[in-house]
C-alpha cells in the first residue's frame, strides 16, 4: 500500500496502481516518467485537455488577486460566467455549486419549491427519473439515480422519486401520478452504458410535461460544455428544458457545478432558500469563464461532433468482425464500445499499453477524450484499442477450442 493511502477511506476500492505527476493536452506522465494517451479526460472533465493555457493563465492571474469572500458580496467572475451560460442556452438564471451532485440537488430542490411556494401545490413533489441513470452521490441524488448499486446501505432513502425504463414513453406516462412535479433525465446515460435518448422518446417526454404541467430537468453533468457535439446535449433534440445542470467539463478540472433554470423559476429560489459557501467562488468561476470562452471562440463543439463521428466510424469498421464487440455507439466525444464480457481486464490491459479509458457499466468501454485531441492521437489510441480487443478475442476463441 502506498504511503498515506491507509489514511483514506477505501470507498474508491482498489485504485489503479498509477499516480500521475504531469499533464499536457491529451497526455499524462506517471511518477516513473511513462507517458499515457488520455482518452477519458478525468471522466469527461478536462474537455480542453490537461492544463490548458487559456485556463491556466486566467487562474494564475486570479490567484494573485483574491480567492474568496462570500456570496454575500458580488463576485464578478460568477456574474460573467452566469451571463455566458444564459446568453448561450435556453436558461435565464444560474445557481453555482461545487459539483454535479450539488447542481442536481439544487435542481431537485428548485422543482419542489416551485410547486410548493410558487404554484401552491405542495402535494406535487415527486420526480421521475430513469433506470440506469446516474445523478450523484448525495442522499437525494443517489435516490434519483436509477441504479440500485449506488443505494446499497443508505436506507432509509428520501421519498419523492419514481423510475421508468429509458426510451419507453408508454411506461413513463404510466409512472406519472398526481404527486409528480418533474421528469429528470440524461440525453446520453454516461454511467449507465453510453445510452442515447431516442428523438421520438424525447418528443413524447416534452409532450407529457406539457400535458401534465410538469418541469423537465436535463442532467448535462457529463454531456454538457461541448462534449456531444453541441454546447449542450439537449440542443440535439430541439427542445428547451426548464432546468439543466452542468459540472465536469465546465471548469477544466476546477470544482464547479451549475444549475440553470427558466425565468419562471426565479421566484422559487428566493432569498435564503438555498446557498453554498464555496459555490461560484473566484477561482472556479475564473476557470469556468476561460473554459467556456475557449470552447465558444474555437467552435470546439463542432470539432467534437466531427471527431466523434470519425471515431465511431473507424471503431465500427475495425471491430466489425470482433466477436467480443456487440456495438459501438455514442454522441460527439462520448463513445461506448459494448462488449460481450466484463471490460475491467481490458481496461487494465489498455493501461499497460499506455492508453487510458474507463468503463460505463460492467460491459462497456467508455471513451471521453479532450475536445482538442488530434486525429493523430485518435488514430494512435484506436490502433491500441483494436489490437487489444483483437488479441483478447483470439485468446477467448483459443480457450473455447481447448475446452
Amino acid at each position: 500500500m502506498r504511503e498515506g493511502a491507509k489514511a483514506l477511506f477505501p470507498n474508491y476500492g482498489s485504485r489503479y496502481n498509477l499516480a500521475f505527476v504531469k499533464g499536457e493536452g491529451s497526455r499524462l506522465w506517471d511518477e516513473n516518467g511513462k507517458q499515457y494517451l488520455d482518452l477519458m479526460s478525468g471522466i469527461a472533465v478536462t474537455n480542453l485537455g490537461h492544463v490548458p493555457k487559456q485556463v491556466a493563465d486566467r487562474l494564475k492571474e486570479q490567484i494573485d488577486q483574491i480567492w474568496h469572500t462570500s456570496n454575500l458580496f458580488h463576485i464578478p467572475n460568477q456574474e460573467k460566467l452566469a451571463q455566458l451560460l444564459t446568453d448561450n442556452s435556453c436558461g435565464d438564471a444560474v445557481f453555482f455549486g461545487n459539483s454535479g451532485a450539488e447542481a442536481n440537488e439544487a435542481a431537485i430542490k428548485l422543482a419542489r419549491r416551485y410547486f410548493n411556494k410558487v404554484l401552491g401545490k405542495p402535494e406535487q413533489y415527486e420526480i421521475i427519473s430513469f433506470q440506469q441513470s446516474f445523478h450523484g452521490r448525495t442522499l437525494a441524488t443517489l435516490t434519483a439515480t436509477g441504479q440500485d448499486k449506488v443505494k446499497e446501505g443508505f436506507a432509509p432513502l428520501p421519498i419523492g422519486f419514481a423510475y421508468a425504463p429509458y426510451n419507453d414513453a408508454e411506461a413513463l406516462e404510466q409512472a406519472i401520478t398526481p404527486q409528480t412535479c418533474a421528469i429528470m433525465l440524461e440525453m446520453v446515460q454516461g454511467e449507465g452504458g453510453v445510452n442515447r435518448a431516442n428523438p421520438e422518446f424525447i418528443k413524447q417526454v416534452v409532450a407529457l410535461c406539457e400535458q401534465h404541467g410538469l418541469l423537465l430537468i436535463v442532467d448535462e453533468i457529463q454531456t454538457g460544455v461541448g462534449r456531444t457535439g453541441k454546447l449542450f446535449a439537449y440542443e440535439h433534440y430541439g427542445i428547451e428544458p426548464d432546468i439543466f445542470t452542468l459540472a465536469k467539463g465546465l471548469g477544466s478540472g476546477m470544482p464547479i457545478g451549475a444549475m440553470v433554470g427558466k425565468e419562471k423559476l426565479r421566484e422559487a429560489f428566493s432569498a435564503g432558500s438555498h446557498g453554498s459557501t464555496f459555490g461560484g467562488n473566484y477561482l472556479s468561476t475564473a476557470a469556468g469563464v476561460a473554459t467556456l470562452e475557449t470552447i465558444l471562440e474555437g467552435k470546439l463543439s463542432e470539432r467534437a461532433a466531427e471527431m466523434g463521428d470519425y471515431i465511431v466510424s473507424e471503431l465500427s469498421k475495425q471491430l466489425a468482425d470482433n466477436p467480443l464487440v456487440s456495438e459501438v455507439r455514442g454522441l460527439g466525444l462520448l463513445i461506448g464500445i459494448e462488449c460481450t464480457q466484463p471490460v475491467a481486464d481490458l481496461i487494465t490491459t489498455l493501461q499497460e499499453h499506455a492508453v487510458l479509458v474507463i468503463s460505463a457499466g460492467p460491459n462497456v468501454i467508455r471513451l471521453a477524450p479532450s475536445l482538442l485531441i488530434t486525429k493523430e492521437e485518435v488514430d494512435e489510441g484506436l490502433a491500441v484499442i483494436c489490437s487489444v480487443l483483437g488479441k483478447h478475442a483470439q485468446q477467448a476463441q483459443a480457450a473455447t477450442a481447448v475446452q
